[in-house]
């Protein structure tokens, strides 16, 4: 218990010794030992090296999820080292949506077919977004991560006690400079050589550590290079699905395929009013006078022959095929069929249409 008591009571002296030291020294009422130049150019780097990294950890964060609740579970799941829920992303919600849609209005549709396509391709862009997340997280932030848990934080326990060293080292001068007695003198001075054994030694360690930044530049370096590469990556990979996917829609019916690049139309143009929609059952009323040309080389053609359709048409049963205006789509004539009608074909789609709702082109 003596010895105990003794000890407790020599840390105590020493706790007060520097407290005594940093509050002289910030008053200017005492010297203070300065690190040489080459050990402050390392801290300065440290500190830099610190503030940045955090700084660009965070931005990344952001940029690979910007939600910031999300954000925020990920990183309490993280610290409670349980595993994140899966959730879909943007993208991929947004493919389900189409592709519900493209269902909804019929596979068989030229619009259909088109949100189908386009959903299946923002589900792919979803799970390429997911692959470059989880890259990035291992590859790059994980190393920046570590660094600032890890080798920072050893450092900034090391220059801690740098700190204390040499606050005990200057309240060792200090102590020496007040000795009158020799006997005091004498103690004093072989306190301030233990005193600056130690700050020299801790000195040392933190140099070593800090130079060990450059290392860790190096390091940095390694990771940035794998996270250029893994977003050059990515950006191809969606270009290229992007690249399919008109590919996808141009094989779609050429007025479906060309709505948004048809040239405005003048301000000064008329005002045409769409005719109204015709249904099979109005053609004996159209045709009791004179066929127009177009339909009588219709009703006579024997091969097949592009037309244009004139109105939209939708199908009435499976054995028809939906119509929409202006597309061009390849009719014939088959055997016993009703006059009123031809065989139309649009791509890999086949179905009956009725006559009157197509111009023949040459």
């Amino acid at each position: 218990m003596e010895f105990s008591v003794r000890r407790l009571a020599a840390d105590a002296g020493t706790l007060f010794s520097r407290a005594v030291q940093f509050t002289e020294e910030k008053l200017g009422q005492a010297e203070r030992t300065e690190l040489d130049a080459h050990l402050e150019n390392l801290l300065g780097r440290a500190d830099t090296t610190k503030h940045w990294t955090e700084k660009i950890m965070r931005q990344t964060e952001v940029l690979l999820q910007p939600n910031p609740n999300v954000r925020m579970e990920e990183f309490l799941y993280e610290k409670l080292d349980r595993k994140v829920p899966t959730r879909a992303n943007n993208h991929e919600l947004l493919g389900e949506s189409l592709i519900d849609a493209g269902h909804e209005f019929g596979p068989g549709t030229a619009y259909g077919s088109a949100l189908i396509k386009c959903g299946e391709t923002e589900k792919q862009l979803g799970s390429a977004e997911k692959e470059f997340i989880h890259s990035s997280a291992i590859n790059f932030l994980t190393p920046f991560r570590n660094f600032i848990e890890g080798d920072y934080r050893t450092i900034s326990k090391e220059r801690k006690l740098l700190q204390i060293k040499r606050l005990d080292l200057d309240a060792a001068k200090t102590r020496l400079k007040k000795a009158r007695v020799a006997d005091a003198r004498s103690a004093a001075e072989m306190e301030l050589r233990i005193a600056q054994s130690e700050f020299d030694r801790q000195a040392e360690i933190t140099r070593l550590l800090l130079e060990g930044i450059s290392s860790t530049h190096a390091h940095h370096l390694r990771c940035l290079n794998d996270f250029v590469d893994a977003q050059a990556s990515y950006y191809a990979q969606c270009y290229q699905y992007m690249v399919n996917l008109q590919k996808q829609l141009g094989s779609l019916p050429s007025i479906f395929c060309s709505n948004n690049n048809a040239p405005a139309a003048s301000s000064s143009a008329s005002i045409s009013i769409a005719p109204p929609t015709l249904t099979p059952a109005m053609t004996p009323a159209l045709t009791q006078g004179q066929a127009s040309p177009s339909l009588n080389e219709l009703r006579g053609s024997t091969g097949p022959r592009r037309a244009r359709v004139l109105y939209d048409y939708d199908a009435a049963s499976s054995s028809e095929l939906s119509l929409l205006a202006d597309e061009v789509i390849t009719v014939s004539s088959v055997p016993g069929m009703d006059s009123d009608w031809l065989m139309g074909e649009r791509g890999h789609q086949k179905g009956k249409v009725p006559i009157t709702y197509l111009e023949l082109l040459n």
